[in-house]
């Protein structure tokens, strides 16, 4: 069950940071929803889902070193050629991702789902 609701846990939490984030910095966060911004939660998504195949099935495992591979591409993809469409993430907002997906990962992999 931990493995359905990792993604949409991750989702959630980094869409809710970063609705809290926008209405800080902006006011009116409703204006900026859509791609871009802290955290990403392209990474965070695939981060925690991938770290918590890490955290339950081990580090040194197949589905462990694909999804790596995986959330690296989506790491690229979401700065480079997303920042040239200018809906991208800078490295801070992908970096900021990718730890709250390990954070999470590792609370679920902690809890007793």
């Amino acid at each position: 069950m931990k493995f359905i609701l990792m993604p949409f846990i991750a989702w959630i939490t980094s869409g809710t940071l970063k609705f809290i984030i926008n209405s800080i910095r902006f006011g009116d966060a409703r204006k900026r929803i859509g791609y871009g911004g802290l955290p990403s939660t392209h990474t965070a998504i695939l981060s925690s889902t991938v770290f918590l195949a890490g955290f339950s099935e081990g580090f040194n495992t197949p589905i462990f070193s694909l999804g790596t591979a995986i959330l690296l591409l989506i790491m690229f993809d979401a700065h480079g050629l997303r920042q040239k469409l200018k809906v991208g993430h800078t490295w801070f907002e992908i970096f900021v991702g990718l730890i709250l997906g390990m954070v999470l990962a590792y609370a679920i992999n902690a809890s007793p789902l």
